[in-house]
């Protein structure tokens, strides 16, 4: 399966920053689309913000104009700058891969990191 690493989450005051980061590790030829979803207490998981492999990207509404999405093709690495957060943030932020290619030619239609805590006091 798609190792994903995660790193980065904390604790921050509200109206703080914090970046995450991703690596897939492995020998790996290519990588579709990478993302970070959260699940918060007593919800369900929603996707955060997502990025293709040629750069395209989209973001919940929610975080739209605070949280920039960004990825290291060569490095197999996605990361989120998160700005402006608020206690509403407040979650397990989980790495998403999907469309996995290893140059011996195993494939996964996705993948998941084990999550990294984010929490915002007010």
């Amino acid at each position: 399966q798609v190792q994903l690493v995660e790193s980065g989450g904390g604790l921050v005051q509200a109206g703080g920053s914090l970046r995450l980061s991703c690596a897939a590790s492995g020998k790996i030829f290519s990588i579709n689309a990478m993302g970070w979803y959260r699940q918060a207490p007593g919800k369900q998981r929603e996707m955060v913000a997502a990025i293709l492999s040629g750069g395209s990207t989209d973001y919940a509404d929610s975080v739209k104009g605070r949280f920039t999405i960004s990825r290291d093709n060569a490095k197999n690495s996605v990361y989120l700058q998160m700005n402006s957060l608020k206690p509403e943030d407040t979650a397990v932020y989980y790495c998403n891969a999907r469309d996995v290619e290893y140059y011996n030619g195993t494939y996964y239609p996705a993948g998941w990191g084990q999550g990294t805590q984010v929490t915002v006091s007010s």
